[in-house]
């Protein structure tokens, strides 16, 4: 029951409310909570401009690894807020979290773009913020009974971390299998310009009858 006034509540927040509940539940801090939001939002804001003159200067495909580095990073984060002994850790935390926010954000077109082109790249990015908002939506009630289940919030920042760590493991190997394609593809093209060779015919017609014999 608790669970359930727990997404009631909550669901409309535009910051993910375990945190907020967290600082509430274990620092008793009401009244300086509000930090956290202005800490996370400027963060993204300047992780965004600045992975972006960043990402300019990576070559191709490369832009992957800023992304899996962010993706990490937001992961081991996320399990590191259980162990904050006090509301300044946190707001320490929230600094990094809103910098890996804007660097993923940012990063997440111009992948596209690379690994799909640019007649596929928004169908590419919608595909990604439609998985995206599963589990937006999801966490918050699954906190909730989290924290009816175990007593706290712990539990819940320690599975959000793995998901990200996950991505980010998947997205490690996305070059390499990307490279294996355009290989396979350029043999395959190679292959069919050699058969396309063979099968023209020895002569021409201005030669043919020269090169026919008597």
């Amino acid at each position: 029951m608790r669970g359930i006034n727990f997404l009631r509540i909550h669901v409309l927040e535009s910051f993910p409310p375990s945190k907020v509940k967290y600082v509430e539940k274990r620092f008793q801090e009401t009244k300086k909570d509000w930090i956290l939001l202005v800490c996370l939002g400027a963060m993204s804001g300047l992780g965004r401009l600045v992975s972006g003159r960043i990402g300019d200067c990576i070559p191709g495909l490369k832009k992957i690894y800023l992304q899996v580095a962010s993706f990490m990073l937001l992961g081991l984060l996320c399990m590191m807020i259980p162990q904050c002994q006090g509301f300044e850790g946190v707001i320490v935390i929230c600094l990094f979290l809103g910098l890996c926010d804007g660097f993923f954000t940012t990063i997440m077109a111009p992948i596209a773009f690379e690994l799909v082109g640019p007649m596929q790249a928004s169908q590419a990015i919608g595909y990604l913020m439609g998985l995206m908002a599963v589990p937006m939506t999801a966490g918050t009630p699954i906190a909730g009974y989290l924290n009816d289940y175990f007593g706290n919030y712990d539990a819940a920042f320690y599975f959000a971390g793995v998901p990200p760590i996950i991505g980010g493991l998947v997205l490690s190997v996305v070059p390499l299998v990307h490279q294996r394609m355009l290989k396979k593809q350029r043999l395959d093209s190679g292959k069919d310009k050699m058969l396309v060779s063979e099968a023209q015919p020895l002569h021409s017609p201005s030669t043919g009858p020269f090169l026919d014999g008597p």
